[in-house]
């Protein structure tokens, strides 16, 4: 017997004979705890604090502190992502056949949160070694950190659904967290240059360790915090089959997962781009330091106002509808935006309210992803939460792989020197700040118009 709290007053429910946990119809049984909810949007800031500081501000670290050859860090950026393109699947299906006296997603958090740590410090550490030593220990520490945010963000993504059954509240903790997202992202980019000057008093490579250790910190408590507050209530019906590589065709058969597996990938380059590119833009190009502080936050720092409007607007529109609109009104900002580069606060305004739009899209991701699942249940009869989760955790990653790399390789082929930017190398930063997010924009318009209805989940 396991017990389910809610509304403060504990009953006995019988148990998941798999994971001890009390299953939950769809649509009847206690509502989802507050604790729970903030605890699980809390969990996007503690995977997001370290993995934003990385999009952020790793390629600037390898290239201008760690002195490594921007064209050898794109191929890093791209090569260990495309590992995890092997390695996600792997994780999803170790999800689906989990049984523990924790469910099937806890024990990833429990065990995964100190490697993970370690490993977003080890990132930002100088090694006294020579040229290959250096390249080696980055390629080294970036693969496994890439592998280890698997490890713990798969699981948290695969929790979801097993929270919850109602859209609704799949729709506000989806929302809880995107400001978790926005929050981590906020702290990542602005807090992390002043920490680093702060910490480093002048070294850089100090303060780039010292900030990347705190980062660790507040994620390790956080990873932690989930574990000890979320439970899955939500379980298959009966003896579901644990998932096999043999699942992988019909999740690409799938067609709500494919539709957001693609439009994921897609946002995602368009936000590796931005995280990456902005510094460079701002400092070359706007020539204006004090907007790196504004323009990298509000990326999504405007995902707190994306995930309060979010939840109604999307109820109104739908899924669909909804992201379309938003998307179709951020392309036409954006077209506008170049005509704003002299008046920097018209730029600010123009570029935030196109930020905003989009931050609903991410909203919409997280409970997209969700409905998945229930997608996946009423056409092959089993739900496989972790793999499915796994796809669209690797979607993320590919994305932001791709659009640091189109960055770095952009900057490669004008011969990018910090001591010394060329005038092609100003040119190059231009267009690689609009031309890569207009384009994804406008194919994010039409990947999300294939996305089906998803039929609710039948009640229990």
């Amino acid at each position: 017997m396991s017990t389910h709290t809610g509304g403060g007053i504990a009953a006995p429910i019988p148990a998941h004979p798999a994971t001890g946990d009390a299953p939950i119809p769809t649509a009847t049984g206690d509502a989802l705890p507050w604790r729970a909810k903030i605890s699980y949007g809390a969990g996007d800031f503690a995977f997001g604090l370290c993995w934003n500081m990385v999009g952020a501000f790793l390629l600037y670290f390898y290239t201008d502190v760690a002195l490594l050859p921007v064209g050898v860090v794109g191929t890093l950026f791209l090569l260990s992502r495309l590992l995890d393109a092997g390695i996600d699947p792997v994780v999803g299906l170790l999800v689906d056949r989990t049984r523990s006296r924790w469910g099937r997603t806890r024990p990833y958090f429990l065990y995964g949160a100190v490697p993970f740590g370690l490993f977003s410090v080890a990132v930002f550490y100088v090694p006294p070694l020579g040229d290959t030593g250096k390249l080696v220990w980055a390629g080294a520490t970036f693969i496994i950190l890439g592998l280890l945010f698997s490890v713990v963000n798969i699981p948290y993504s695969a929790l979801l659904p097993m929270m919850t059954a109602r859209q609704r509240e799949r729709v506000q903790v989806g929302s809880l967290r995107s400001a978790g997202t926005a929050l981590s992202v906020i702290f990542a980019t602005a807090g992390t240059m002043p920490l680093v000057t702060a910490l480093g008093g002048g070294d850089k490579a100090q303060g780039f360790l010292l900030t990347a250790l705190l980062a660790a910190g507040v994620s390790v408590a956080l990873i932690l915090n989930l574990f000890a507050n979320c439970r899955e209530v939500v379980h298959d019906r009966g003896d579901e089959p644990p998932a096999t590589l043999s699942a992988v065709a019909n999740m690409v058969r799938n067609r709500a997962w494919l539709v957001v597996f693609l439009f994921t990938i897609l946002n995602f380059i368009r936000f590796g781009a931005v995280l990456a590119v902005t510094a460079y833009f701002v400092l070359n190009v706007l020539h204006q330091p004090w907007m790196i502080s504004i323009l990298l936050p509000a990326i999504s720092g405007t995902l707190l106002i994306g995930s309060a409007i979010a939840p109604p607007y999307l109820r109104r529109f739908g899924m669909r509808q909804g992201n379309r609109l938003v998307l179709i009104a951020a392309t036409g900002l954006y077209l506008v935006l170049p005509l704003a580069e002299g008046q920097p606060w018209l730029f600010l305004a123009i570029y935030i309210l196109a930020s905003v739009l989009i931050s609903v899209t991410m909203t919409a991701i997280f409970a997209m992803a969700a409905e998945t699942v229930d997608y996946h249940e009423a056409h092959f009869g089993v739900r496989h939460e972790g793999l499915l989760s796994a796809g669209i955790s690797l979607s993320t990653k590919i994305g932001m792989a791709l659009g640091g790399a189109v960055i770095a390789y952009g900057l490669a082929w004008v011969d990018y020197n910090p001591a010394a930017v060329s005038d092609g190398a100003v040119h190059m930063v231009h267009a690689l700040y609009y031309v890569p997010a207009l384009l994804v924009l406008v194919l994010q318009i039409i990947c999300i118009s294939f996305y089906p209805a998803i039929p609710k989940r039948a009640q229990a």
